[in-house]
């Protein structure tokens, strides 16, 4: 599924709109079309049968207007170079709002990937998922592939492995491997806890390694796979459950 990709909101039943807000079943929301208690765009409707679009219908039950529960979305974005993880910016920067372009759902990203960086990005409306995923309590990991100036030594490693003294303290423990080595450049993974401000790239400093490239690989349990560069795709069942429980897990425990 790509982020060119378009999609019109689909129509639903006017009996089913009003239950789906919690107001009554759907057998007394055709009751009160009967009764003439209903009104779509400022028209009683009383003929069962009608259809809303929810992103464009007012719908009113006895002149009070009826907000539809929204449902809550997951999406997978593989975030491409040079745009901002935000929802807008002032100064008229592309944003990953514009790459996620026409989406059926208003959705928000969850932490941020800096600007220069790629790779994947949760986005969605669920506001108690998005806070638990951030919250430092839970420490859900985060996977990079980074690319350093240079080839950094053992001791380099080792502190970028248990901790490296930024303005805000010792960053917590990170898994780090090296992928491959060139002769002016290195690669390697990390697994971070933390989500600092230029994390990555201040830590690389911090050891004498600038940071030239940082790709995200995975969210917590969520791969990137082989999405393409620019598309989206909404989480599969089996990924929220799982990315549930990666927060979850620690209420309970």
């Amino acid at each position: 599924m790509g982020s060119k990709e378009k999609r019109e909101t689909p129509k639903i039943r006017l009996h089913k709109y009003i239950a789906q807000a919690g107001l009554a079943s759907r057998r007394e929301a055709e009751r009160w079309i009967q009764e003439g208690r209903v009104s779509v765009n400022g028209r009683v409707v009383t003929r069962l049968g009608v259809s809303v679009d929810p992103s464009r219908d007012r719908v009113e039950v006895d002149g009070r207007p009826v907000e539809p529960r929204q449902e809550k979305v997951v999406l997978l974005l593989h975030k491409p170079r040079y745009c901002l993880t935000t929802v807008k910016d002032p100064q008229g920067r592309p944003t990953v709002m514009d790459v996620l372009g026409d989406v059926p759902w208003r959705v928000f990203p969850v932490g941020r990937l800096d600007w220069d960086a790629t790779g994947a990005l949760i986005l969605t409306n669920d506001g108690e998922l998005a806070n638990r995923l951030l919250h430092p309590r839970y420490g859900v990991p985060k996977t990079y592939e980074v690319k350093l100036q240079g080839v950094p030594s053992e001791e380099a490693l080792e502190k970028l492995r248990t901790g490296v003294r930024l303005e805000e303290g010792v960053t917590a423990p990170a898994l780090v491997e090296i992928l491959r080595r060139g002769e002016k450049a290195t690669w390697i993974r990390m697994v971070l806890h933390q989500g600092w401000y230029r994390q990555i790239k201040r830590m690389g400093l911090a050891v004498g390694c600038p940071v030239l490239k940082i790709h995200r690989t995975a969210y917590g349990p969520i791969k990137l796979g082989t999405l393409r560069v620019g598309h989206w795709r909404p989480l599969r069942r089996d990924e929220l459950d799982r990315l549930r429980m990666e927060v979850g897990r620690h209420v309970n425990g």
